[in-house]
């Protein structure tokens, strides 16, 4: 199976590239494990998205917290929401300035994932 392509929201990819090389590897290896239809062990459904379709995987470094959010929405494409150390020391939930992002970039996926389909001669 080819996997299939990875997209990344706004900047995503800049936060993520600034975090801890062990991190960067774990969430490296969990969207590729994405893109081949598989899910890392370290992934679980984010709450609040109604389903399994936006997924967050965590990571821990010298005591900090770090989280990647992507979606397996669309068929054809992954694409990575957000990637944030998480600042927060009490509690698990995700903040909800964290989720507000996550949800705009959801939305910004789909309107990039329609023209990304459009360029490829694609309907949706």
């Amino acid at each position: 199976m080819r996997p299939r392509p990875l997209f990344w929201v706004a900047g995503s990819r800049r936060d993520l590239v600034r975090f801890p090389d062990r991190v960067r590897s774990v969430f490296g290896f969990a969207l590729f494990r994405a893109q081949c239809g598989a899910r890392h062990v370290d992934a679980k459904p984010l709450k609040g998205f109604g389903g399994a379709s936006v997924v967050e995987v965590c990571a821990d470094h010298d005591g900090d917290a770090f989280r990647a959010v992507y979606t397996v929405r669309f068929a054809e494409a992954v694409y990575v929401l957000h990637a944030f150390q998480k600042k927060s020391k009490s509690g698990i939930a995700t903040p909800r300035a964290e989720m507000e992002l996550i949800e705009s970039r959801l939305r910004l996926a789909g309107e990039m994932h329609a023209r990304w389909l459009a360029q490829r001669g694609e309907k949706r």
